[in-house]
């Protein structure tokens, strides 16, 4: 390898933590206004746009540089959340580990109760646990806060979290997962970004990332204004603004 290749490659090894970088990156979340939530989605797929395989296996689809980018999403958000079935899938902890930061406030949408039991999201570490339920229900043990919202058919509308969330401090939201709840934020318009991570493999069948409703004219897609970040161990981040 030459000094012009060697020369490369360093460039791109250290792209991504580079300050200049990394407050473009990061900028957005910091700056986020102070009057309304702001929300940015998470999504680790694929070339070919799968978050597992069919028998469900996805922990090992995106690299080591994907997964630091999602804690340094934690680090700079108020509150995570995800769905129930991403809590019964995989048991996620929800906090900051492979960087510096605090960890935020875990939410966990529950509109029917599934979730049970001690799973790792209810960890007692100092971070507010807190359920977001379409029914009454008692408050899970290691819970802090249970938050009842209605909703036709069970389902509750993101600006209904957004703004229980918000009036209780939590501001700048990180929509986690899984692909169903990233989908309902989507189709609701209620994202301000949304963070696509990329892995250089093909699965060829399994589990879709982002699974909207049909439409029928190219014109009715959407088209937010991206842009691109290669990490370097292959996988590549697709910054999406879907406000501007």
């Amino acid at each position: 390898m030459g000094a012009a290749d060697g020369n490369l490659q360093a460039k791109r090894a250290n792209r991504t933590t580079d300050p200049l970088t990394y407050d473009e990156i990061f900028g957005s979340l910091r700056e986020a206004p102070m009057s309304r939530p702001y929300v940015i989605g998470q999504l680790g797929q694929s070339l070919d746009g799968r978050i597992a395989t069919v028998t469900g296996q996805s922990r090992d689809i995106n690299n080591s540089c994907a997964l630091d980018h999602l804690h340094r999403l934690r680090s700079h958000v108020d509150a995570v959340l995800v769905g129930a079935g991403t809590i019964l899938a995989d048991d996620p902890q929800l906090n900051v580990r492979r960087t510096s930061g605090p960890s935020p406030a875990r939410v966990v949408l529950d509109p029917s109760g599934r979730t049970q039991g001690q799973q790792r999201w209810l960890a007692d570490d100092g971070a507010r646990r807190i359920v977001i339920s379409g029914v009454e229900r008692p408050r899970p043990a290691g819970c802090d806060e249970l938050i009842v919202l209605g909703g036709p058919d069970g389902r509750i509308a993101p600006a209904d979290i957004c703004a229980a969330l918000f009036e209780r401090g939590l501001r700048r939201v990180l929509v986690e997962g899984g692909a169903k709840t990233i989908a309902h934020f989507l189709e609701a318009k209620a994202l301000d970004r949304l963070h696509v991570l990329v892995a250089p493999v093909i699965i060829g069948s399994g589990k879709q990332g982002i699974d909207l409703s049909p439409i029928s004219d190219l014109k009715d897609a959407l088209r937010p204004s991206v842009r691109v970040w290669p990490f370097p161990d292959g996988d590549v981040l697709f910054d999406c603004n879907l406000r501007g």
